[in-house]
């Protein structure tokens, strides 16, 4: 290939990211809704990355059909959360559970969500789940499987997952795969997209692939006339 792997190009713009104090950082993604193939590889990858429970997606992929028969045609939208600049979730929140870090990703503190689910209805995105404490092996009438018992590694905490403790009974989202960020890993939506429809960077810097696609006069975001300033952009 003449040109660079977009895979190798971002794992260099996150090194050097990270090399700068979080405040320089602005986290952004980039989806390619022309490569899209609708595979839904990202919404199983950053199930088994985060394990996650039944109910519970932090990266779905929303399917619009276009057109009048018979000249019909399918978009996928993968929507993960928006991380917005004004995220309306973090206001509404009574016990201070939601933030934004320095970085620009919200985050969640499970101890502290006290599972009102105020930010759930904030959300003009519907990003954010709630966490009814259910196992995969509760429909099918057995015992929580050793899968089932494996450490996440949200927010670098391993916790396991117990029907008494958090984040069972807190709401849960997309955080961008922050473990893997912090180590010099890129999001595992990013890494399972076989259309390589999926980018991330950083927008403060001019050089990232992230900062050269949003210049694009294709790019778009969802529901930018609430003000939100999300920083998830598609291409169309």
């Amino acid at each position: 290939m003449s040109e660079q792997h977009p895979v190798v190009r971002m794992m260099e713009d996150l090194r050097r990211a990270l090399q700068k104090p979080v405040e320089q950082r602005r986290w952004a993604m980039v989806i390619d809704l022309r490569k899209c193939v609708g595979c839904y590889a990202c919404t199983v990858a950053c199930i088994s990355e985060n394990k996650l429970p039944p109910g519970i997606a932090y990266r779905p992929v929303l399917t619009e059909t276009r057109g009048t028969y018979p000249h019909v045609s399918r978009r996928f939208i993968p929507r993960p959360c928006m991380q917005c600049e004004n995220p309306p979730c973090v206001s509404v929140c009574p016990v201070g559970a939601t933030w934004k870090r320095a970085d620009g990703i919200v985050v969640i503190n499970y101890d502290q969500c006290i599972g009102c689910r105020y930010c759930i209805t904030a959300c003009p995105y519907a990003a954010r789940s709630f966490d009814a404490g259910y196992f995969y092996s509760d429909f099918e009438g057995g015992q929580p499987q050793p899968y089932e018992l494996l450490p996440s590694p949200e927010y670098g905490q391993g916790r396991v997952r117990r029907r008494d403790a958090s984040p069972i009974g807190n709401v849960r989202k997309c955080h961008f795969c922050l473990h893997r960020i912090e180590r010099g890993q890129l999001p595992a939506c990013v890494l399972s997209c076989m259309g390589r429809a999926t980018y991330f960077g950083d927008l403060n810097d001019p050089q990232s692939l992230v900062a050269e696609l949003v210049s694009q006069p294709n790019v778009i975001r969802l529901k930018e006339e609430l003000g939100t300033e999300p920083k998830v952009f598609y291409l169309v």
